[in-house]
């Protein structure tokens, strides 16, 4: 490791501060990316700001029809909070699923999807509900807020407060897990809120989270697995590594998609 500045904020508008007169730190969540990375010189910051002491950014509430999470809210709190498991139970399932238990009692929802990792779980969730990051300056919808791997719609001095999900009368989440790390070699969202209906893909996608239209479409006439039988994503953008080519992840939508509803419909 080298030198770095380390500060620890009390408020949202502290850390804020903080960031705007450094423009080489780094915010400090769970840790669990930015922390590795440094160790290998992929990232050098001149400061770290860390918010686990910053008030109001952990929680989940219900406010109305929607269920609000706390950036720094860490995954197993989310998993076990009992308003979510109770109005959103496809939602719990999410952070009940990341990594292991080290990761779930470390890692934050806010650090998530802020991260935004091709093979993250939050995202898929973000934009399989429609949900909404609320910043220290704005709003930004799910469909807006993720841009490209590791990218996202964040502006310098941006920070997440809060993320507003809408509850969904139907949700389910399915993925398929890499054997070490716990990641989506591919994961699917799925939701149905009135006439919202929402399949939203992590794992497999070169760009990152997105969103399968034509699954969409055809869930509209029935929100059920059979809807899908027959259909296919091309493999063209699909990622490809030593784990998984572009057309096995292809193949793994069409399946996880499937499971997902059979799962929210049971």
């Amino acid at each position: 490791m080298y030198n770095f500045t380390f500060h620890r904020p009390t408020t949202v508008r502290q850390a804020a501060g903080l960031l705007g007169r450094n423009p080489e730190a780094k915010l400090l969540a769970g840790g669990h990316s930015l922390i590795p990375v440094m160790k290998q010189r992929l990232a050098s910051p001149t400061a770290l700001i860390d918010l686990s002491q910053v008030e109001g950014l952990v929680g989940v509430e219900q406010k109305g029809r929607s269920i609000v999470i706390g950036a720094m809210t860490r995954h197993a709190d989310v998993a076990n909070a009992a308003v979510l498991q109770q109005a959103l139970p496809g939602l719990a399932a999410v952070p009940g699923a990341i990594g292991d238990p080290q990761v779930r009692n470390r890692g934050t929802i806010g650090g998530s999807i802020a991260n935004n990792d091709p093979n993250a779980d939050y995202p898929a969730a973000c934009l399989g509900l429609g949900a909404t990051i609320i910043t220290n300056k704005r709003r930004i919808a799910a469909d807006d807020f993720f841009t490209g791997m590791f990218s996202t719609a964040l502006e310098d001095g941006e920070i997440i407060v809060k993320v507003s999900f809408p509850i969904a009368k139907k949700a389910a989440y399915e993925k398929f897990k890499h054997p070490a790390s716990g990641f989506a070699l591919v994961g699917v969202f799925v939701s149905k809120r009135g006439a919202d209906i929402r399949v939203a893909v992590t794992g497999a996608g070169a760009n990152g989270v997105f969103r399968v239209k034509s699954f969409e479409e055809a869930l509209k006439k029935r929100f059920a697995a059979k809807s899908l039988e027959g259909l296919t994503i091309p493999a063209t953008g699909m990622n490809s590594d030593i784990h998984a080519s572009p057309e096995y992840r292809a193949h793994l939508v069409g399946v996880l998609a499937r499971r997902a509803l059979a799962k929210a419909n049971a």
